[in-house]
């Protein structure tokens, strides 16, 4: 795997392709319809798998465009990532800032997660991307905004905990597990069933976390 830096992998573009796409579509509209169609292919196949030919096949441009116009796979990539890593955090926060009591985010939250996917599920799977080797820069940029909404999964289970008494640290360590594991699990089954919205899967989930409360 080709671990350089995007910035240091870039290709320029190509003179005069800055400001312009192909076939008379403006850049800006060309690069948001290559990342559609890359979120889609890296979230189904990881990256070790996915495939450039598919990508530019799906868009209608050619291998080299996507070279021209974000330096290589790698790159491909971390604009994906970038794509879809802050707008999951934002939702994430937005829906725990909103939380009151604390017993209401576990269903803000799934909400927030399912309503940021709903259009692209296989986004989650861009950033738990499990074919990325560990030591490279694309594990690391991967992990670093994994970390960030681990950090607000342990901060909101341990206010979960704290609302029913309990500070215990390790319990609180231990709920976060499960609750991102329990995160993960919701979103493949929902991949695995197209037909179900983000509205569906709200609505089923609300029913699922009053079952486990008793």
């Amino acid at each position: 795997m080709n671990t350089a830096r995007a910035s240091s992998s870039t290709t320029p573009p190509a003179k005069g392709a800055r400001g312009a796409g192909t076939k008379g579509i403006p850049r800006a509209r060309r690069e948001k319809q290559i990342l559609a169609a890359a979120i889609d292919e890296f979230g189904r196949h990881g990256h070790a798998s996915a495939s450039m030919a598919a990508i530019a096949g799906r868009v209608g441009v050619t291998k080299p465009m996507l070279y021209t116009y974000f330096g290589s796979k790698d790159g491909l990539y971390l604009a994906c990532l970038e794509r879809v890593a802050p707008r999951l955090v934002t939702a994430i926060e937005e829906a725990m800032a909103g939380a009151k009591p604390a017993a209401e985010t576990p269903h803000r939250v799934l909400s927030a997660v399912f309503g940021v996917l709903e259009e692209q599920r296989g986004a989650w799977f861009v950033l738990y991307d499990r074919t990325l080797k560990p030591g490279t820069d694309l594990h690391a940029a991967a992990h670093r905004h994994r970390r960030t909404i681990d950090d607000l999964a342990a901060s909101g289970t341990a206010d979960l905990l704290r609302g029913h008494g309990n500070q215990d640290p390790l319990d609180a360590d231990a709920l976060k597990h499960v609750w991102t594991g329990t995160v993960g699990a919701l979103v493949g089954w929902w991949t695995s069933h197209p037909d179900q919205s983000a509205q569906d899967m709200a609505a089923r989930c609300a029913r699922l976390l009053t079952a486990i409360r008793g």
